[in-house]
């Protein structure tokens, strides 16, 4: 009983410094952002101002509009981050959340969280999951989900999630993160502003430059 009480406690432990290891810790309740960056009286914190404590009222840690997303894309899937730009209340605690739908076939591509790690859990359908460790081992781990299933993909991690059912999909993510950030591989490897050399990229991923010149077409 012991053993497993002081287990609890470590688990807490861990929980609870892992939650902010890269936004840095609240010394206060909380910080609302405002977006006013002239503003006065304000304390500036992760990048934004924060608004008098006491000028503070629900709607700051308040949104509206977690609602299906729009699949009928080329990707087949939509993401609708909930994050510190529709939540200022969220400044300096550490955390956002996403809806992920998926329609049959839907894919949310291989990615990146650069600030996050990310917990996702199946509302509704099946979807087939992974995550690929970094250099050298290059180790994919994947899963598929069923609803009710949790999986984690760790933070600065590449990872994607399809939709291997014949039904439309949903899930939640919670991220660790005020602001994650977003890599998505293919986009900005392929759709940069200015692009990339095709000759860099010829190089890099060892085919005919014409292939590139096609790929970055699509973005």
């Amino acid at each position: 009983m012991k053993t497993a009480h002081f287990a609890l406690i470590a688990l807490l432990a861990l929980a609870s410094s892992g939650a902010f290891a890269f936004d840095p810790s609240p010394l206060q309740d909380f910080c609302v952002a405002i977006n006013d960056t002239k503003a006065t009286g304000g304390v500036f914190v992760n990048g934004k101002f924060c608004k008098d404590p006491k000028l503070a009222n629900a709607n700051d840690f308040f949104f509206s509009g977690l609602k299906q997303g729009d699949t009928s894309g080329s990707l087949g899937s939509s993401v609708t981050v909930v994050d510190i730009t529709k939540i200022l209340g969220l400044n300096t605690l550490g955390i956002s959340l996403a809806r992920l739908d998926f329609a049959p076939k839907g894919l949310n591509p291989p990615h990146t969280h650069p600030r996050a790690t990310e917990i996702l859990v199946v509302l509704e359908g099946t979807l087939h999951v992974g995550f690929v460790t970094s250099n050298p081992e290059n180790r994919l781990f994947t899963k598929v989900l069923n609803k009710g299933d949790v999986f984690v993909f760790p933070i600065g991690l590449i990872h994607f999630q399809l939709n291997v059912g014949k039904t439309n999909a949903v899930a939640i993510s919670g991220l660790s993160s005020q602001n994650p950030g977003l890599i998505t591989i293919a986009k900005n490897v392929f759709g940069s502003n200015p692009p990339i050399s095709s000759e860099v990229l010829a190089k890099a991923f060892q085919v005919d430059a014409k292939i590139i010149n096609y790929l970055e077409k699509q973005f």
